[in-house]
Parts: C-alpha cells; structure tokens; sequence
C-alpha cells in the first residue's frame, strides 16, 4: 500500500546515496574481462591507462567492492539536480484504464537534458583530479556529449566531442548547447584523424555510427599530451555511476512501502538500464527479492534480441579493446532512417551476461510505434520525452494494457532517461506521417557478424 508522501521525488536532498553501487560483486558470473585487441590477453590496468583516467581504470576493473564511495566534490553537483523525481503517472492509468501502478524515474530535470550528467561528473572530476587537460569523446543523438561539455565546463577542463554525422546535421541545437559550453564539435567520421579518413575511403557517403566516432575518439586522446578519453555508456564504470538513479528508485519505493514488479529501461549500450536496476538486480542475485527487467532496444538495431554472444570490438576502426558483449559487429552501422537513438553496436558486458544468464529479457519496437507512445505520453503525462526513452514508455504502457487484460495489479516502474526538446527533427517526421521501420534483414546482420574477430 502506498503511503501517503506528497512530495514528488519521495526523497529529501539528505536521503540522496552516498555510494555507488557495484552489481558485479554480487554476480555469480562476472562479466568477461576486457581483451587486448593485439595479444587477445586481458588488459592491464597498465595498458588501460593509456586511454582511460587512472581512478577510472580502477573502477572498471573492479569485480568484488559493492559499495564505492562517491566523492563530495560529485555529490556538491548531484545536488543541482538530484535526487531526481520519481513520478506516479496517474494520469497515463486514468488513460489507459488499467489496474496496474505505473512509476518512471525522471532523469531530465537538468540542462543537458538526460541521465547522462551522472555518469559525465564523474569522469570529468576523475579526469581534473589526474591534472589532465582535456578529454575526447563521441556522442550519437548529443545527450551524452552535451552532459560532458557541461561537466567539463564547471570543472575547467577541454572537451572534445565526435558526434554521429547524422546527427549532427538533423540535431543542430544539441550541437550548438555543446559549443555553448565550450566543446569542439565534430561530425563523425572526419577528415581529422587517420581512422575517419579510412572509414570514408571505405564507406563514403557514410552518415556515421558510435562506432566510427569513438575510434576517432580514442586515436585524438592517445595521441594528443594530457588528454584521455571517457565513454557515456556500456563500459562497467559507467554503469556503476549510473546506479544513483537505481539506489534512489528503491530508497523512495522503500519509503512508500511499495516493491515493482516489472522493471523497464531503453537499451543502447546499457548505461540508464543498468543503472536503473543495479540495486533491485542485486537483491535478486542475492536471493532477497524477485522483479522482472525488461530491456527495450530498437527493431532497427537489435543487439540483443538478434545479436551474437562474442568478443567484439567497441568501435567500427579496431582500435579498442576488444569486449565480450552481445553486438551485431562492429561494423554494422544502423540505417539512416533510424531517429530513435540507441544507435550503439553492441550492449554492455556486464547487462550481456545478466541477459545470458536469463536475468533478464530484451524486447525490441519498431520506432512508429515508439513515437506513437512518446506522443501519447507527452499529450497525457506533459513531458515530451526523448525518442530513446519512448522505448521504455512502449513498452510499459503494452505491460500495463497486460494487466488490464488479466485484471493483475501490478506495479511497474521505467527509466525517462531524458527530455526530447532537440529531437524535433524526429517528431517532425513522424507528425508528418514521413517516419518508416527498417528493420535489417538476416542477410544484412551476416555482414556485420562476418567481421567479428576470431578469438581462441
């Protein structure tokens, strides 16, 4: 029975968590190491260091500390925009005349407009703490890359973002919120580093893919004095920034006296769906309670529903290391119709083996019927979400159109990543009846699979 808080985030700015949550320690099955694309060996936090800040290395590598302690310097800026609400959508089940409760945590309550700030503080400060200049990174639909300018920003440091092409030219004012705070910003692939002029000679015309953008990335941070290069989703320390938006959902349902059945999160490379059930995932791994998590991804780029299991490489030039993860190989690039974000290769090697071990379920949506969902949502609830939350939504709302079928009560909670104010583009085309499905076929997958490296 819920009690009666009438404050919408149902914590107090003092009840935020102190710590980071770590689920690999409670993992039977921890996920496979990061391998050196070179040697096929694990990588050391020695050669780790090359690319990523020292502290955060240690955070990656780190299979058995549950709790992390967060810095205070972090938690000074949590606290512009944390805890973040929690939000029971009365409204939306008036409008569905279902039986069922329906909560989402809302991670768009800050400039940059999604969850992405959590995890972008925390680089960034690792990065200033190190007495690094700068650091490089990539982004696709801009969310992340305009967290990070933001980050860097307050902390002084330089930015440096290779964002998807396509997105680039259909998200001008994501681009220009970037430039706003200081960031350089570049279509992916360019003509400025070595694997962006190989790309295009292979591929031109090419409108771009994460892939293609982090391995520019990564070779400007390599090779350029005092810069490293940070990741705003699928690596483990990412996921364990993440996890403030799951800790806080369970200490505000902990408050109210109520426990979700269904758990439900958009699915990119990982980084608000693993945050989101981290701490209610870690209660199931230890046999405390039981929940249903759903990862919703896009028909369009479907790594986990028709994915290979397999090391891969993290970005379309090789150059990272190589990580055992669902992908669809890192070559594929999504198709240029695709508006709904989520564009990454392959999923997050920790959420790839809770899904292997049938922690988990995945599902994935044709992105009409996600934007026929983030419409409703934003005509009854008055948030426009962005088009990668609007995954969730769907299938939240089919979940509780479920429960009016069977007449369950149950509760389901899902991840608003973020707000979809510089997604126009997308909506647009939708509105004008213009946005069409792809969904790759099995032939056009096999190209991506036939890349894949050969591991012993």
């Amino acid at each position: 029975m819920e009690k009666n808080i009438p404050y919408k985030t149902y914590l107090e700015e003092n009840e935020m968590p102190k710590q980071w949550y770590n689920v690999r320690a409670d993992m039977k099955n921890k996920p496979a190491p990061l391998l050196n694309p070179g040697t096929h060996k694990p990588m050391t936090a020695e050669e780790l260091s090359a690319v990523f800040c020292d502290e955060l290395v240690a955070q990656e590598l780190d299979n058995d500390n549950a709790y992390i302690d967060i810095p205070q310097e972090i938690l000074d800026f949590y606290k512009m925009y944390r805890p973040s609400p929690l939000v029971r959508a009365y409204c939306l089940e008036k409008m569905l005349d279902t039986p069922a409760k329906i909560y989402y945590k809302f991670e768009g309550n800050n400039t940059s407009g999604s969850h992405k700030l959590n995890s972008a503080i925390a680089q960034a400060y690792y990065a200033k703490k190190q007495g690094l200049k700068g650091v490089t990174t990539e982004t696709g639909a801009g969310q992340w890359g305009t967290a990070l300018s933001m980050a860097c920003a307050y902390l002084g440091l330089d930015c440096k973002v290779f964002m998807v092409k396509v997105s680039y030219e259909q998200k001008p004012f994501r681009r220009e919120v970037m430039r706003t705070y200081g960031a350089s910003v570049t279509p992916s692939p360019s003509e400025t580093t070595e694997v962006g002029k190989k790309i295009l000679r292979e591929h031109p015309g090419t409108t771009g893919s994460l892939g293609c953008a982090i391995s520019e990335a990564v070779e400007v941070a390599t090779h350029t004095d005092g810069y490293r290069y940070v990741l705003g989703s699928v690596l483990n320390q990412v996921l364990l920034h993440q996890s403030i938006i799951g800790l806080e959902s369970k200490a505000a349902f902990d408050k109210l006296g109520v426990k979700p059945d269904i758990i439900i999160g958009c699915a990119g490379g990982g980084s608000n769906l693993g945050g989101l059930i981290s701490p209610f995932m870690g209660q199931k791994l230890r046999g405390e309670a039981d929940y249903r998590f759903i990862a919703v991804e896009p028909a369009s780029c479907p790594s986990l529903t028709r994915g290979k299991y397999a090391y891969d490489f993290c970005d379309t030039g090789m150059v990272c290391p190589l990580a055992k993860m669902y992908t669809l190989g890192s070559g594929f690039i999504p198709s240029a119709n695709h508006a709904g974000g989520l564009r990454y290769h392959g999923m997050s090697s920790i959420l790839s083996q809770l899904y292997d071990d049938k922690l988990m379920e995945a599902v994935s949506v044709e992105q009409t019927k996600v934007f026929e969902a983030a419409q409703q949502f934003a005509r009854i609830e008055g948030i426009l979400p962005a088009p990668e939350s609007s995954h969730a939504i769907r299938v939240a709302i089919d979940e509780a159109m479920k429960c009016k079928e069977t007449g369950e009560e149950k509760t389901i909670l899902f991840g608003l990543t973020g707000t979809g104010y510089f997604d126009m583009v997308a909506y647009q085309k939708f509105n004008d009846g213009e946005m069409s499905d792809y969904i790759p076929t099995d032939e056009d997958l096999a190209k991506g699979f036939a890349g894949l490296p050969k591991i012993d």
